[in-house]
């Protein structure tokens, strides 16, 4: 079984399920689960938690020897692993499968950890989770369904917002879930009929996304010109460094520069294969290759590198003209870029 992190409440509400998975990037969400598992668990009897940190020091025969304990003679037994930031290695994979399996209805285990790759996620020791437990995706939700996650959040709290306010909401704290919470519980506090609307929102919240440079090419990739532009102006509001940005977007280019060149012989779902694109990216990749042609991404190149040399040499002259000049061009076919008058 795998959930998003904000469908986990209901979850726990019908089943404890042995085993959970805990991976993301986001902090808040983690955290959250976390908490949300042990209490869960905590009502059922499970009263003892033994807290490991996976690494090449750790006795798994201690961890085994907490799983030998039963409830006749002792508390049940919460067994709480964090994984290594790095990553876990084919040994310590191995290690969790056998412990998983070896789970009796007085032992559970809650596993945390990053971000996972394709290859952990078909990895054997995941699949057991998955098969006898739960996958909870505590990964920062992007801007297609940050606005579902804040109706969530509201709804939680007794807050109804209308759906200009959602919108809003969802792109003031894009990419900052602390301040979100922290939002809404100031609007709770502000407004205790609970009914929020745009003219609240503006009175009561100063705006709090933090963007990244891949929110801005991510936005290009889509051709979603008016947010990339945006991403960008917040960016330089924040003096990002702009050689950040070159190196990002140039890494795009140039894949979509070999994309194109591949497409030639094999069809787009082989190609996005070929180079490993992650299923929740491909949507974004193929809109790309769509709009832009082997001619027109060489273009975009060479404005990039005209971008790097004046980063490095005029250092007077401001390069970020030339990016938004980049995020224009890349957010539009030939056909749709006006002519000069």
């Amino acid at each position: 079984m795998r959930i998003y992190a904000d469908k986990l409440a209901d979850l726990l509400n019908k089943q404890l399920l042995p085993s959970y998975l805990v991976f993301g990037n986001e902090p808040l969400l983690l955290d959250e689960s976390r908490i949300a598992i042990e209490k869960a668990a905590l009502t059922l009897g499970f009263e003892e938690k033994h807290r490991f940190a996976v690494d090449a020091s750790l006795d798994w025969n201690e961890v085994y020897d907490c799983c030998q304990s039963m409830s006749l003679f002792s508390n049940r037994q919460l067994i709480e692993l964090t994984l290594p930031e790095a990553g876990i290695n084919a040994a310590i994979g191995k290690e969790i499968k056998t412990l998983v399996e070896s789970l009796n209805p007085d032992v559970m285990l809650v596993i945390i950890g990053g971000r996972l790759t394709k290859a952990q996620e078909n990895s054997a020791w995941c699949k057991a989770i998955a098969n006898q437990g739960c996958l909870v995706n505590c990964l920062t939700p992007d801007i297609s369904r940050l606005p579902q996650f804040v109706i969530t959040r509201c709804r939680q709290i007794g807050l109804t917002p209308d759906t200009e306010a959602v919108q809003m909401l969802a792109h003031w704290h894009e990419g900052n879930l602390f301040a979100l919470v922290q939002s809404l519980e100031k609007l709770v506090l502000l407004y205790p009929d609970g009914q929020i609307t745009m003219i609240r929102l503006e009175e009561a919240l100063s705006r709090n996304n933090h963007y990244t440079a891949f929110h801005w090419t991510d936005s290009l990739l889509e051709g979603k010109e008016k947010r990339a532009q945006r991403v960008l102006r917040q960016l330089q509001a924040e003096d990002m460094e702009p050689i950040i940005l070159i190196r990002t977007i140039q890494k795009e280019l140039m894949q979509l520069v070999q994309m194109q060149q591949a497409l030639t012989t094999m069809p787009l779902g082989s190609v996005m294969e070929k180079f490993r694109i992650w299923q929740n990216k491909r949507p974004l990749y193929a809109a790309a290759l769509k709009r832009l042609s082997t001619k027109k991404l060489r273009h975009l190149v060479q404005l990039l590198a005209q971008c790097e040399i004046l980063t490095k040499t005029q250092y007077e002259q401001p390069v970020w003209p030339l990016l938004q000049q980049i995020t224009f061009e890349c957010c539009h076919t030939d056909a749709n870029i006006p002519l000069p008058l």
